[in-house]
């Protein structure tokens, strides 16, 4: 009672808090209004939920999203057991190479997929001199499935590495000392210890699924994402948008829950003080060969035959004298918007993630708890809770930057928060007590001593603030004001009107800017 006492004295404590719940209500409510647009739709919510379409469009989301994880598990699991225990030559180059298909946006990877195995497409039309009149089709499951496994298995690649890298040693040489095989060793000891990990990435990736839009539009798959965004813009139907919207809200909260017990799980089960790290790399032998085909096979696949798609329907379109004179007030626009996105989203981010670390409590983990449900949403549908609510009540406002920028930073918070807490908790407190003992405001000492040590996390968060932002599709589409476009919209609409050398520039021009920061913090991380 009397730190609450003491608390509720400290002006300082009292002034962060208001700022902090203000953000978080502005956050929550379009995501509110969400929900009470819904139920306003009383007895006909009920008759949309049980429709056999809504029942159908379930099923397939889940069944898409299940199986690029478990995919994302087949290749994401052996792969970094290679790459981190055995003696496979160049681990950190194979590391980055199947590492950076994460950077390519889904819809580049589902336009790549069209413009390379699609009726007109680039095998199509090497093929047809030899009689192959026409390819396996490539719209719906399969090709959903392809692109989004090929693209988003670094969602599970990368905790199970780090994951694997702190394993105990000793529980393998105890293995080994009874007379199991490396084989056998590995079902037995390593694989068990790697659960929490792969369940972690399992959910990571499922909710990239779940939150997908362009690929499985430009792939023909109907999942929620895309069967909302038909809704909203050619049947005009908002009530059942509002409804599909809710229930992928619900779905997306179940994972993060699911999520949130895998981590308190594994943060109780804890990590032995005592552990041994692995001294020397497993000698594989004549393995060795097919595991670096297999590594081959995989980059040619998420990064090389992608990459010269585009080049090739690049050339055709400058061979054949096609102008792309709006590609740079298209970069120009998403440059600018992302720029501006990324300071908001920086400016909101530090009283959140300061209030969090510093004044840690029920109080703090409510109002992370509040931010972070964005992290998890599909964009579509935080776009569209803000049209609603745009129309209904921000008339003004509707179709401007300020919405279009508010969906950012509901979506993007979370990680900008993530990356300057970390550096906060790491702050000695006596630094600050210190300064303040001097004679130093509050203020003073967050200008002074906390903004200069987090300035990594603050740079890092900007970045990535600013990365997303440009490759956000859903969002902008629905919500950037009249005549303004960005890469991420021209790819869309090349790809939609089937003008595939412009689609190949947009895709090249966006890939660029976005993958040399985006690898440099991915190295950066591996390496650490």
């Amino acid at each position: 009672m009397n730190a609450i006492a003491a608390r509720l004295n400290d002006w300082f404590y009292i002034s962060l808090l208001i700022i902090s719940l203000v953000i978080a209500a502005a956050l929550s409510i379009p995501l509110i209004y969400l929900f009470v647009k819904t139920i306003g739709t009383g007895d006909e919510a009920l008759e949309i939920i049980f429709r056999w379409r809504t029942f159908n469009i379930i099923v397939r989301t889940l069944v898409l999203a299940f199986s690029v994880t478990i995919v994302s598990a087949l290749i994401s699991v052996p792969l970094a057991w290679f790459l981190f225990r055995t003696n496979i030559p160049l681990r950190r180059l194979w590391l980055t190479l199947t590492v950076i298909p994460l950077v390519i946006p889904s819809y580049v990877g589902g336009f790549i997929m069209v413009a390379a195995f699609g009726p007109t497409g680039l095998f199509q039309s090497m093929l047809s001199s030899f009689g192959v009149e026409r390819l396996p089709e490539i719209y719906g499951f399969w090709g959903s499935l392809i692109v989004l496994s090929v693209l988003r298995f670094p969602y599970m690649l990368l905790p199970v590495s780090a994951s694997l890298s702190k394993l105990d040693v000793s529980l393998e040489e105890v293995s080994h000392s009874l007379g199991y095989s490396t084989f056998k060793t590995f079902f037995k000891v390593i694989l068990p210890q790697l659960k929490p990990a792969i369940a972690t990435g399992g959910v990571f990736t499922s909710l990239m699924v779940l939150s997908d839009f362009g690929a499985v539009s430009l792939l023909r798959y109907e999942t929620f994402t895309w069967a909302i965004y038909v809704q909203y813009q050619s049947a005009f139907n908002f009530d059942v948008a509002a409804v599909l919207s809710t229930l992928v809200l619900l779905l997306a909260s179940i994972f993060i829950i699911f999520e949130s017990r895998i981590r308190k799980n594994e943060l109780s089960s804890g990590t032995s003080k005592l552990r041994r790290s692995f001294s020397s790399y497993i000698d594989i032998g004549a393995w060795k060969t097919p595991v670096i085909l297999f590594l081959t096979a995989l980059v040619l696949l998420s990064l090389v035959i992608p990459s010269a798609v585009l080049f090739y329907w690049l050339y055709l379109g400058i061979t054949t004298g096609q102008a792309f004179s709006n590609v740079l007030s298209m970069a120009f626009n998403s440059l600018t918007i992302s720029l501006v996105a990324a300071v908001v989203i920086v400016i909101t981010a530090f009283p959140i993630a300061y209030f969090s670390c510093r004044y840690q409590g029920k109080m703090s983990r409510f109002l992370e708890n509040i931010v972070y449900v964005g992290y998890a949403l599909p964009g579509v549908v935080v776009a569209l809770s803000i049209v609603f609510l745009g129309i209904r009540f921000l008339r003004p406002l509707y179709q401007t930057y300020i919405l279009l920028i508010a969906a950012y930073v509901i979506l993007f918070l979370p990680i900008c928060i993530g990356t300057m807490r970390n550096l906060i908790l790491q702050i000695n407190t006596n630094l600050e007590d210190a300064a303040r003992s001097l004679g130093k405001n509050r203020f003073q000492v967050i200008a002074r001593i906390t903004l200069p040590l987090i300035k990594p996390g603050i740079l890092a968060g900007f970045i990535l603030a600013f990365l997303l932002t440009m490759r956000e599709l859903p969002s902008t589409l629905i919500l950037s004001p009249y005549g303004f476009r960005t890469l991420a919209t021209g790819i869309w609409s090349a790809t939609s009107e089937t003008f595939l050398a412009a689609g190949a520039m947009y895709s090249l021009v966006l890939m660029l800017v976005a993958s040399v920061p985006m690898v440099f913090i991915l190295l950066k991380r591996i390496n650490n």
